[in-house]
């Protein structure tokens, strides 16, 4: 597996991004700082991601052992961050593109949620194998349609190796800001999976094709490494 795909898998593992690769920020503060002369203000898209990150590692850290041989455990605790921080149903009606045009909000969401459930499923011992010494950057936050959506730019960086460009796209929803979409070197996690499920979603209804992946007749990967 690439460098760039098996941060793919730990991205996609914690909340897509923001909760575990970025949990490596607690043990590398001045590296996870946002890029010189910036701010992260309370409540901003990069603060978030820069808090999650210390939460998410103490635990991981703290309770290593438990999920290690607790592997339900694990997945409850995966499950929450990811419920907490990611836009599931937003995504999944990106996901679904052309084929989501006129779906019932239902049948999103059986998507939505057979997706994720397949994602964590793939990735989620992933978290297990964090790479302490992998560091990470925040480099920017760039407004989109007037602010309604922002990207959170960041590098992962591991010694020895080049960065890894990692954006995060995120919208408001109430008063939170949540991950809608993440790309890794340019690579869009919505465009992969929605070029993945094209094929199947035109032989099959939703609920059909959501049915076949909780089944696991179909796998959500991230990539074909």
């Amino acid at each position: 597996m690439t460098q760039s795909n098996r941060i793919l898998s730990l991205v996609i593992a914690g909340a897509l991004a923001v909760a575990a690769p970025a949990a490596v920020l607690a043990q590398a503060a001045p590296a996870a700082a946002p890029a010189a002369g910036s701010t992260a203000p309370a409540g901003s898209p990069s603060a978030l991601v820069l808090s999650n990150s210390t939460r998410i590692l103490a635990t991981l850290e703290s309770r290593r052992a438990e999920f290690s041989k607790d592997r339900g455990a694990l997945r409850q605790f995966i499950a929450s961050e990811f419920d907490n921080i990611f836009d599931r149903d937003y995504s999944a009606r990106l996901v679904l593109g052309v084929h989501g045009r006129g779906a019932s909000d239902a049948d999103v969401k059986v998507f939505a949620d057979a997706l994720a459930d397949s994602l964590m499923q793939r990735y989620g011992s992933s978290l297990l194998d964090l790479n302490t010494k992998l560091k990470v950057r925040v480099k920017s936050e760039t407004p989109i349609r007037g602010g309604a959506i922002v990207k959170v730019s960041s590098e992962y960086l591991r010694q020895g190796n080049e960065a890894v460009p990692v954006d995060y796209l995120m919208r408001k929803v109430g008063t939170q800001w949540k991950v809608f979409d993440v790309m890794v070197e340019g690579v869009s996690f919505v465009q992969t999976f929605r070029n993945q499920f094209d094929t199947p979603l035109k032989q099959k209804s939703i609920p059909q094709v959501a049915a076949d992946i909780k089944a696991g007749r179909l796998q959500a990967a991230a990539s074909s490494n």
